[in-house]
């Protein structure tokens, strides 16, 4: 508590309780994309790993490849048979790749087609229903990784917090590189943070903004 210093240890249901009318609750409504393609080295068939990170420009993304090694600039990975060939234009400073894809069709189509979801490592089991790892008001395709806390709210939850009269605002922030780099600075200060999207509309500004005018949190 910020006035006592206690702490205590609560389950993610007692929220709510923490919650009074005229609050406002922010939940980010970014969507995971089938970020995850396996390709291979054209002319040597190595196989490659890529992780869509950020769209950069048309069809050129910022990415991480696995292994790096094999994947210098000039580099073409065919995915799909032929269906989507990227080339890698440029090492990023932070050890990623800049790849331009090449197709025919839509993109997001083949995506769907090609990728597969970008589940943690913790994440074992293999994911049958893509949507298992969206959140429940997932809205916006972009994000490299789910707002994981957002997993555990469910349509019910969500009813139960709005019959509280507590308001809910979305905030569109894509998860990218920041979350897959460790720390590896000595000291907080030295790390670098590495920028990700995002998008607040005026509706959900205004409402993040009589709720503080009126001095709810």
């Amino acid at each position: 508590h910020k006035e006592t210093g206690k702490i205590e240890h609560k389950q993610f249901t007692d929220l709510i309780h923490y919650l009074n009318p005229g609050d406002t609750l922010v939940l980010n409504d970014t969507r995971v994309i089938p970020a995850r393609l396996f390709g291979v080295k054209e002319g040597t068939g190595a196989h490659i790993e890529v992780l869509l990170l950020k769209q950069l420009e048309n069809d050129t993304w910022e990415t991480l490849v696995r292994p790096g090694k094999r994947v210098r600039p000039g580099t073409r990975i065919v995915f799909g048979e032929g269906l989507l060939v990227g080339e890698c234009l440029e090492e990023t400073q932070v050890g990623g790749r800049t790849i331009r894809f090449e197709y025919e069709g839509i993109f997001n189509e083949l995506l769907d087609q090609l990728g597969e979801m970008p589940l943690p490592p913790y994440i074992k089991a293999h994911l049958d229903d893509p949507e298992r790892y969206q959140t429940v008001f997932a809205k916006h395709r972009g994000s490299a990784a789910a707002p994981t806390a957002g997993l555990h709210f469910t349509e019910d939850y969500l009813a139960m917090i709005q019959e509280k009269e507590i308001n809910l605002a979305y905030v569109t922030l894509h998860v990218g590189l920041g979350t897959f780099r460790p720390v590896s600075a000595d000291t907080i200060e030295e790390h670098e943070m590495h920028s990700e999207f995002y998008r607040l509309t005026e509706e959900n500004a205004r409402i993040i903004n009589e709720t503080k005018e009126k001095g709810n949190p």
